[in-house]
Order: C-alpha cells, then structure tokens, then sequence
C-alpha cells in the first residue's frame, strides 16, 4: 500500500481532495493518480481488500475508486463490507471495471457502489464523476 500521502486521523472535512484508489494494476493506478494530482486530489492507492481496509482505518477518504477484479476479495465484496461500516457508509465509492456485459453495472451498483465507470477509463469523464460525487451532484 502506498501511504506517503496518506491523511492519518482527518475526518472528511479536513481532507476534502483525499481520495482512496484501490487497483492491482500498476499502470491503471499511475494513470488515474497522475489524472487526479493534476487535478489537486491527493490518492493513497492500495492493491487489494486487505491494504484498502488498512488505509481505512488510518484516515477516511472523501472517495474511493475502485476496481471490481481485485485479488482475493472481490471490488463487490469490498464494497458490501465497507457501506456496512457506521464510519465508512457515506463514502462514495465509484466502480472502476472491465465488466461491462449486460446485468454487470446493476450487480455492481447493487453491491453498494455508488457510481460505474467501465475500462478502459475515459479520464475526462472520470474526473468529471470525481467532481460530481464530491459536491454531493452524483446522480
């Protein structure tokens, strides 16, 4: 997990641009991580469930992104587990997948997902999602 820009104990408020980026691969996360730092966001990334929990716990983000395939938890067991935590419910949480066959985007947002961006990620579009969850204009 890369915490270098990590928030440690800011509640949501204090870290308005804090966004968590849960991908296994490398370079879907440098891309969007160099989309998003342009854009001013600071983003911890972590690889799997297990780091994305961790950086969880050490600060809550305004965001997350997330990848649906990830290794050994799924992206929608993840997002069931964290919309079941008192402190993390209010997270937005945007899907970021290769699904994208007929029934997928509903079962992702049945999981708890807030949002749906199917890969490959247009990043004008991303960033434009980004902003709309953060100013509560999701939907």
């Amino acid at each position: 997990m890369k915490t270098a820009n990590a928030l440690p104990g800011l509640s949501r408020t204090e870290a308005p641009k804090h966004i968590l980026l849960i991908e296994d691969q490398e370079l879907n996360r440098k891309v969007v991580r160099i989309v998003l730092q342009s854009k001013g966001y600071t983003v911890v990334e972590a690889t799997d469930a297990v780091e994305a929990l961790a950086s969880l716990e050490t600060g809550v983000p305004r965001l997350i992104l997330m990848d649906i395939a990830l290794p050994g938890q799924s992206g929608e067991d993840l997002a069931r587990q964290i919309k079941a935590n008192l402190k993390w419910v209010d997270i937005p949480i945007i899907a970021l997948t290769a699904a994208a066959m007929s029934g997928d985007k509903e079962r992702i947002l049945k999981s708890g997902c807030d949002d749906y961006l199917s890969k490959p990620i247009d990043i004008r579009v991303l960033v434009e999602r980004v902003e709309a969850h953060l100013k509560g204009n999701s939907k």
